[in-house]
């Protein structure tokens, strides 16, 4: 299962009543932070969720309406007892904007880790979480997040039987280690049936419309994705700027074939993203505007 909170859905600067841009994807008691805007420490509050078990922090890009909350929320998570590093992953300079930014946090009970992106794409173990970074279009390096949750083939008890596999072997194969005992050497193919549909999100802000976009997005369960303007006559501005219209948003989700859509990263001068829903979502129907703290629990399909 995978728990899905958008802490802030502002792009640019913060408002009375939306926090600016941030994501939190819990697994199995672990969470990544996408991005970590001013007021995201407020916003986790909000929500019910703690920091301590912050073990990753993704940044999209090193714009202030992303980044600013960091020192904030680095102490934040020391003051809530973690000694464990946290990981922090970002494109180039990463550790030179972090470290620049914590001179005003420097003594942190952790230490952090930093991965600098090198590559247009790059892909990530989270503690059984697949974390892939893509690159997207922005007036600054900016990349997307993917992050996936496999699921196995069911287990086949007759097929263990017949090879005389014994039951207290059976959870090691299911969890895809080879055995080697007197009965023979075993591999968990030989038990395990196909792969079966896993999870998987997509999240996405300040950039231009990408192939990049629509292939990793292709088949989300949930697709997160920059509206920053509603209004056609804001055309030309998201040009210039590189940043994304809402009826373009729409139009990747329904390339991508995604389940579902939220989108987020409002500029300022959108006061209320929902005047424009019923239009965009003549786009693509499984859509729906974000709003900060509001979540979901995706869960694998029942079959």
């Amino acid at each position: 299962m995978l728990d899905i909170c958008l802490l802030g859905c502002g792009g640019m600067m913060p408002l009375p009543k939306r926090h600016l841009t941030s994501l939190a994807v819990r697994f199995n008691g672990h969470t990544t932070l996408v991005d970590c805007g001013e007021g995201t420490q407020v916003a986790m509050r909000k929500a019910g969720l703690s920091p301590a078990p912050i073990d990753t922090i993704c940044v999209t890009h090193y714009h202030a309406d992303h980044i600013s909350g960091l020192p904030g929320l680095l102490l934040d998570i020391g003051n809530a007892g973690r000694t464990k590093p946290v990981a922090m992953i970002g494109p180039k300079g990463l550790k030179r904007v972090v470290s620049s930014l914590c001179v005003i946090a420097p003594q942190l009970p952790f230490e952090i880790t930093f991965h600098e992106l090198k590559e247009n794409e790059e892909t990530f173990d989270l503690e059984g979480l697949r974390l892939k970074a893509f690159h997207v279009n922005h007036n600054v390096t900016c990349y997307g997040y993917t992050f996936e949750l496999d699921r196995a083939g069911r287990f086949d008890a007759a097929a263990a039987k017949a090879l005389g596999i014994p039951v207290n072997y059976w959870s090691v194969l299911q969890h895809g280690d080879e055995v080697d005992i007197p009965e023979g050497h075993f591999l968990p193919e030989q038990v395990m049936g196909p792969a079966r549909k896993g999870l998987k999100v997509t999240y996405t802000t300040d950039t231009r419309p990408t192939r990049s976009i629509v292939e990793n997005a292709s088949g989300s369960d949930l697709f997160i994705c920059e509206g920053m303007y509603g209004d056609t006559e804001k055309q030309e501005s998201a040009k210039e700027k590189k940043h994304m219209m809402m009826q373009e948003a729409a139009s990747l989700g329904k390339e991508a074939g995604v389940k579902k859509m939220w989108l987020t990263h409002f500029s300022p001068s959108v006061i209320n993203p929902k005047i424009y829903i019923e239009d965009i979502k003549k786009i693509f129907p499984e859509l729906s505007m974000g709003k900060d703290g509001k979540k979901t629990e995706l869960d694998f399909a029942d079959e």
